[in-house]
């Protein structure tokens, strides 16, 4: 990575950082407090990718190789997810699993915008820009799984200790253990099939980006009009015959 996009990854970088703090605090301003805040997927995928993103800009300022590539695709899978999970299914009043948006004022309005809208976009450009291509596997899609399956887990017994759930769709209290797993199953599918989205246009990316092989139709240049090499060396001349004796 040349200067100068080192220091627009820096940039790109240092903006995901603000803006995952501005919207935690700006959401935080509302009825919910941070400690509050912090079981949502959403504040968790934001604070991983906010601290990937502070980790990448200080590589990046100090002429540093990129963050392995697997771990750069699990942070911008699971902030995509946040993103598309929010848009898609808690906001969209066609959704089973739509959430009653509440009243905000206009600083939770912002942060919650930062949080699914902007971060989300920021990460993906920034993936989409600076990180080293052709380095996913297939098998990453399927290890990526881990942290949302982990958090279905951690929702599950938090909802048995204080009686909530984060989101309707984990809600063993609405649902039953079978409705969450119907629910589970389904999210994990989608989400794996985005992680093979990633895969795949990292791939894209990388062919993309490789060198062209040459044109096999170019037309073969004459070797008589070819220049002579100057450095060659000369052949040398063969002597004159020897002449008989009179």
């Amino acid at each position: 990575m040349n200067l100068r996009r080192r220091r627009l990854a820096v940039a790109f970088r240092l903006a995901i950082v603000i803006s995952v703090l501005a919207g935690i605090v700006l959401t935080a301003l509302g009825p919910a407090t941070v400690t509050g805040l912090l079981p949502y997927f959403t504040i968790q995928s934001n604070l991983a990718v906010g601290l990937f993103a502070g980790y990448a800009a200080w590589r990046a300022g100090q002429s540093r190789p990129e963050p392995p590539s697997a771990l750069k695709g699990a942070v911008t899978l699971y902030i995509t997810i946040t993103g598309v999970v929010y848009h898609l299914v808690l906001a969209n009043p066609a959704s089973p699993f739509a959430m009653a948006q509440p009243d905000r004022g206009p600083a939770e309005t912002v942060g919650n915008q930062f949080l699914h809208t902007v971060v989300p976009l920021l990460a993906l450009a920034d993936w989409t820009l600076f990180d080293e291509r052709g380095r996913l596997r297939l098998r990453y899609a399927a290890w990526w799984l881990t942290f949302p399956l982990a958090y279905l887990g951690f929702a599950l017994v938090r909802g048995l200790i204080v009686h909530r759930y984060p989101y309707p769709f984990v809600d063993a209290g609405q649902l039953g253990y079978a409705g969450v797993t119907v629910s589970a199953v389904f999210f994990a599918v989608a989400f794996w099939l985005l992680g093979l989205l990633f895969v795949g246009v990292d791939r894209a990316l990388a062919r993309w980006g490789a060198t062209p092989p040459p044109d096999r139709d170019a037309p073969t240049p004459d070797p008589d009009t070819l220049t002579p090499d100057r450095d060659a060396p000369a052949e040398p001349t063969p002597p004159p015959p020897v002449g008989r004796s009179a």
